[in-house]
């Protein structure tokens, strides 16, 4: 009898890779449920999701790699709004004008100060950028020191996009190392109805960061204030000045250049703002190497675990749950598969491998920025990064795009896997959508760590996929399991994930950046570098 059965089980056992589907659905399955109430930074939701992962974590045989040996690194949060409508008065030409809260500016509750009182002239400084190495410094020439900072908004069209959306990404970081107190960026395309909206948005929403007791929050500098101006009085405060703001525009619009100079106005706003303070975990496991040397240093996978909660405003009976099973329990559930086949192989690897999924991403990146500044491990250790965010499983996918693998010789392995498995590797195809700094990988570039975010790419009817995602889904409460998922697709997504980790981990050399590349060069400057190479194992 033991034959025949032994014969009845391996036939009706599953394929692995139908195996590896099947425990990816049942990951995205319960991460996407409804009793997970869409995963917010600090709900009770994320938390039940967060023991979900650490107790995979274990199942799986990993290590903890929070502190004090638990699974978890709580991230301490701060969340800011105003404790009543703030105030501003702008002068101009002998005349104080009472400008109106969420219609005439909007100001950004304030993280570090619980009351504010700031008064100052203004001064127009361009796109907002200093940067020695492109050789732009629209600080030059004029002093900002004390003073209201007004820029332009929008990416720098002579300058790469990625590279470009990081300088805006640090506009208010660049105002506060010159000396500004505040920060107003007005638009430089857009119609009057979208800038309209802003001055409302600022006001309304709260704002949210990680604080610690050593420093006052993330950035490592703040600035003290920042605002939006209607279009009415974006124009107004260039009254007087060398240029009016259309012809501001219609230079940047020509791509002139778009000079600096002095605003005849002063500003004076004041407000206070209400705290909460509050923690969410990110969830650390680690798989210990086995290289005597090698072991030390470490390779991470990562995943946003957060989504964005129960929708506010809901009508009744209308779905209010953004379960987000794209975006990013697939992520999450892939960064589980790829895990588990470390621990499933015969031999570990060379280099320990760490799992983290991160909170605060939909809140700006916040969990892993946090990790980025205070890893439970020293961040020299940590030699590569691989940051799995919103798979799109609607397709069977036969190329995939790896933002950020052709600064530095990641590029080379994520190119020879994706080959073994017969799949392309493809440039990016959406650089308006500034994807490189939009996701968790950002923060432990900025610390140095080459590291790369990879998605399914726009080949085999990609392209349509991910434009009616975008058009219909993304960040709305549909992005959940009633989609065609192809959890098959998700098997082969985490087997090329894991082969990519896994040839990191086993390399006698750590990932390099290559020469000449502008983040390495401005993030990692004591490091090696490698000459960069063409041909068909850079992407």
């Amino acid at each position: 009898m033991i034959a025949p059965l032994a014969l009845l089980l391996a036939a009706a056992a599953p394929e692995p890779q139908e195996a590896s589907a099947q425990r990816l659905r049942a990951d995205v399955e319960f991460l996407a449920g409804d009793l997970l109430e869409g995963r917010d930074t600090g709900s009770r939701g994320y938390e039940l999701a967060a023991a979900y992962v650490a107790s995979q974590f274990r199942s799986i045989g990993l290590k903890p790699g929070g502190t004090e040996g638990s699974w978890y690194q709580q991230v301490p949060f701060r969340r800011a709004s105003h404790a009543a409508p703030a105030s501003a008065t702008l002068t101009m030409g002998g005349r104080a004008y009472q400008l109106v809260s969420g219609r005439d500016f909007g100001l950004r509750p304030s993280l570090t100060q619980a009351e504010r009182s700031l008064d100052a002239g203004l001064v127009f400084a361009g796109y907002g950028i200093s940067d020695r190495k492109l050789g732009i410094d629209d600080y030059a020439g004029i002093d900002a020191r004390g003073k209201f900072v007004v820029v332009l908004g929008g990416l720098l069209p002579s300058v790469p996009s990625d590279v470009a959306a990081h300088l805006r990404t640090i506009t208010a970081e660049t105002a506060a190392s010159k000396g500004a107190i505040g920060l107003i960026v007005v638009e430089r395309t857009g119609s009057e109805a979208s800038r309209s909206r802003r001055p409302n948005q600022f006001s309304e929403r709260p704002v949210i960061d990680w604080v610690a007791p050593d420093r006052a929050t993330a950035a490592p500098q703040r600035i003290g204030a920042e605002l939006a101006l209607s279009s009415k009085w974006s124009k107004r405060i260039f009254e007087g000045a060398p240029k009016s703001l259309k012809s501001i525009r219609a230079d940047a619009a020509a791509g002139k250049p778009v000079a600096s100079f002095a605003l005849p106005g002063r500003l004076s706003i004041r407000s206070q703002s209400r705290w909460q303070e509050f923690t969410s975990p990110n969830v650390v496991g680690i798989l210990p190497g086995s290289d005597p040397v090698l072991a030390s240093e470490y390779v991470a996978l990562s995943a946003h675990l957060d989504h964005h909660g129960i929708k506010p405003d809901a009508k009744p009976g209308e779905d209010s749950i953004y379960n987000g099973a794209i975006d990013n329990a697939a992520g999450v559930a892939t960064m589980l598969e790829a895990a588990r086949a470390f621990a499933a192989a015969g031999t570990r690897p060379r280099r320990s491998i760490m799992f983290i999924a991160v909170t605060g991403e939909e809140h700006g990146l916040l969990g892993s920025d946090y990790f980025a500044n205070d890893p439970t491990v020293p961040i020299d250790r940590l030699v590569s990064l691989v940051n799995l965010d919103m798979p799109l499983l609607l397709y069977d996918f036969t190329d995939v795009i790896a933002f950020g693998a052709e600064r530095s010789t990641v590029a080379r392995i994520v190119a020879e896997s994706a080959a073994q498995m017969g799949i392309a590797v493809s440039p990016d195809p959406m650089p308006d959508q500034a994807l490189f700094v939009r996701t968790d990988h950002y923060p432990f570039v900025r610390r140095g760590v080459p590291s790369i975010f990879l998605i399914t790419g726009h080949a085999n009817g990609g392209e349509a996929k991910w434009k009616e995602f975008f058009a219909t889904i993304y960040h709305k409460p549909n992005d959940d399991l009633s989609q065609p998922i192809d959890w098959r697709a998700g098997a082969r997504y985490a087997q090329l994930n894991h082969r990519i980790a896994r040839a990191i981990a086993d390399a006698d050399e750590r990932p390099l950046w290559y020469e000449g590349d502008y983040f390495g060069d401005s993030f990692a400057p004591g490091q090696k570098r490698a000459a960069k190479r063409q041909g068909p194992a850079t992407p």
